[in-house]
Parts: C-alpha cells; sequence; structure tokens
C-alpha cells in the first residue's frame, strides 16, 4: 500500500506543472481559436486552432481591400476618382456608412468607409466599381485566396454577413492580413486613424470612428480590421510595431468587444516579450559585385535596400542563418533604390525572410560615342 501511495505521489510531482503550464499556456482563453504571427517572415509566434474553419465576419473585408488597393497600384483606379452610388449600395445592412443613391463619391472616401467604419455598402459599392457586380467581384476574392495558397477559406458575399458556406480561419486571416501590412502598405494610412470625416468640405460631413479601439490605446497599433456578427461573434485581426518588429494577432469567435481587444493585446503583449530582432547586415552593405555589358560602372556593387534583420522567439537557442541571392535581369538605367532582386534569409534550409537588394550607385547606358572613346582609351594605355 505504501508503494502504492509513493507511485502516486510521484506522478503528481511529474504531471501537475505539466497541467499548470498548460492552462497558462492559453493566453487567449476567450477565444475560440487565435494565432500570433512576426509580419516579415510570417513566423507562427502562437497558434490557437489556427485551422479551424469558422465565421469572420468583416474580417472578410480584408481581401476585398487587397484588391482595391492592387488596382489602385496598377492605375485603373485612382482615390481621387467619384462614383455613382448604387441603389444595390444603399440598400446594404449591418454596419454602413449611410450613402444613398446617386451619392458622388470618392473611392479615396469609400476605402475610408471599409477600413474605419467597416462599411458594408461601401464594400458593396467598391466591389461594384472594380467586379460590375458583388458576385463577380467576390469570385476575384476567391481567386485570391487560392493565390495566397490558403486551405480554410470560401467567401459567398465581400462584407463578411453570415451567410452558409462563407468561411475563414486564425491562420488565413493571418496570411491575408500580412498581404496587406507587407505587399499594400498603404492599408495603414487608412487603418491608423482613429477619427476622420468624408465628405469633409462639404454638407454632407461624416464623422468616422475607427472600430478597431486599439490604434488609439495600444502602443505601436495601426491596424488592421474588426469583424462581429451573430455567428462569428466579435473578431479581430490586430497589428502593432515597435522597435522594428511588427506582429499581427487575430482572434475569433471571442464574446464581447471588450475581451476581444484584451485577447488581441495579450496576443501582442506575448509577442513583444517574447522576441528579439537580430541584425544580421546593415542597409547598403555589398551583397555581390557584378557586370554589365555597357554599363557606365565596370564593377556594379549589389547591396541592400534595407538592413537585413530576423526576428527571433527568445528561446536562447543559437540561431545560423544562411543566405540565398536571387538577382533580377537588370536593364540599364537603374538608380539608388531600384530593386534589382532579393536575399533569402534560410534557417536549417528552411525560409526565414527575404530582403530587397539595390544598386550602390546609379549606372546608366553607355551610348555608342561613350562606347568608341572607351575603347580608343583602351587601345591607347595598351589594355586591348
Amino acid at each position: 500500500m505504501r508503494k502504492i501511495l509513493i507511485l502516486i505521489l510521484f506522478i503528481s510531482l511529474i504531471f501537475c506543472p505539466f497541467s499548470v503550464l498548460a492552462e497558462e499556456s492559453d493566453i487567449i482563453p476567450g477565444s475560440v481559436s487565435g494565432i500570433l504571427i512576426e509580419a516579415n517572415s510570417g513566423k507562427i509566434i502562437y497558434e490557437k486552432n489556427k485551422d479551424k474553419q469558422v465565421s469572420v465576419a468583416s474580417m472578410t473585408k480584408m481581401v476585398a481591400q487587397i484588391i482595391i488597393l492592387e488596382h489602385i497600384e496598377n492605375g485603373s483606379i485612382k482615390w481621387d476618382d467619384v462614383v455613382t452610388v448604387s441603389k444595390n449600395a444603399e440598400d446594404m445592412g449591418g454596419s454602413q456608412i449611410y450613402i444613398q443613391q446617386g451619392e458622388k463619391i470618392t473611392i479615396e472616401d469609400l476605402m475610408k468607409g471599409i477600413s474605419m467604419a467597416s462599411g458594408n455598402d461601401a464594400t458593396v459599392q467598391m466591389a461594384e466599381v472594380i467586379g460590375g457586380s458583388e458576385e463577380k467581384f467576390v469570385k476575384m476574392m476567391n481567386d485570391k485566396v487560392k493565390e495566397l495558397g490558403l486551405k480554410n477559406t470560401h467567401f459567398k458575399n465581400c462584407t463578411g454577413l453570415d451567410e452558409e458556406g462563407h468561411y475563414s480561419s486564425a491562420y488565413d486571416m493571418a496570411i491575408i492580413a500580412r498581404d496587406l501590412v507587407v505587399n499594400h502598405p498603404e492599408i495603414l494610412r487608412f487603418s491608423s486613424m482613429y477619427e476622420d470625416y468624408l465628405r469633409e468640405n462639404t454638407e454632407n460631413k461624416f464623422w468616422l470612428v475607427n472600430t478597431n479601439k486599439l490604434v488609439r490605446f495600444y502602443d505601436g497599433a495601426d491596424g488592421l480590421k474588426t469583424g462581429h456578427t451573430d455567428a462569428a461573434k466579435y473578431c479581430l485581426a490586430a497589428t502593432a510595431k515597435r522597435n522594428g518588429v511588427r506582429l499581427i494577432g487575430v482572434v475569433l469567435g471571442v464574446e464581447s468587444a471588450q475581451a476581444r481587444n484584451v485577447e488581441a493585446m495579450n496576443l501582442l503583449d506575448y509577442g513583444f516579450n517574447n522576441t528579439k530582432v537580430n541584425f544580421l547586415k546593415e542597409k547598403g552593405s555589398i551583397i555581390k559585385e557584378i557586370k554589365l555589358d555597357k554599363a557606365s560602372i565596370p564593377n556594379i556593387n549589389i547591396v541592400l535596400k534595407d538592413d537585413l534583420k530576423v526576428v527571433e522567439i527568445a528561446d536562447g537557442l543559437k540561431h545560423k542563418y544562411n543566405f540565398d541571392v536571387k538577382l533580377n535581369d537588370i536593364n540599364l538605367p537603374v538608380k539608388v533604390g531600384d530593386i534589382v532582386g532579393k536575399i533569402n534569409v534560410l534557417e536549417n534550409g528552411k525560409f526565414v525572410s527575404s530582403f530587397n537588394l539595390t544598386v550602390e550607385k546609379n549606372v546608366y547606358k553607355l551610348s555608342y560615342i561613350d562606347l568608341l572613346l572607351n575603347s580608343l582609351l583602351n587601345v591607347f594605355s595598351g589594355e586591348i
């Protein structure tokens, strides 16, 4: 009997600490699922049910924002373009900015309405501007999700209103958010504003207050997108940047707006407290030397466009990195700041992060006369 009691005591001592740690490890207990990633690399710092398919409400609109920004970047639409509001957009329920059929409004104001007030009417109006109809725009959104390689997302509408077959996951939402802030950083101009106005210089001025309260109350927060419906409950994709580290946290299925904010801040706090920046190479460091025919500089130095740094989880381990340089086909002229390739950072053969490369000095293409003069100089100098 004594041996049995000793065995039970021994087992308790062994396993009890682990059960306590397991409880403490759930830093977002009120969330159905969630995730925290480092934005530059996409490295996962924390996860909870990250692939669970759930309703995500207005966080859906992040994909609409990607498509809008892509069209701004390729020049097919401009921020000061004026559009006429449709009856379909006016009739949208849920969160809205109360645009009316026949009203004239700029694309920039519509983007403010989507980003700050989560306006369903603004989103549908932009869907019609870009896709011709909401249905066609939703197809574009689903195509974008496939392009990003996401497996647990499918949309039935562009707003995030509850509908059978409309779902995503914490991981997919984080990757969508990462695409926004990394590849379309202009989104932060809209998502970081706490308050602003629509139609500011008109008689119909309309006050907007950001539904994401973290941009006002959390240090470094500048986005990104809230969501709430009966099925999704309260959701948030939050991003913040401190000391060169940008984190993205996603919480889904929280019971209240206040609890959603607390859980998102818990995620971000955990990330900032448990990561560090390792500066590997400085901006301007020479990565490679190349030669190009007919270039004004015989030996062209390829350099880092920005500091090369990686975010590491503070686990006490020593990290070793390798580098893989990929240069584009370079056409002259090329200026300092032009992107001519990338350097990929690898750890144990796995991709960690990627950084842009540029040239150390401006390089132009030699003219026929320049080439002739160079040839003559080479002849007289005895080099040829």
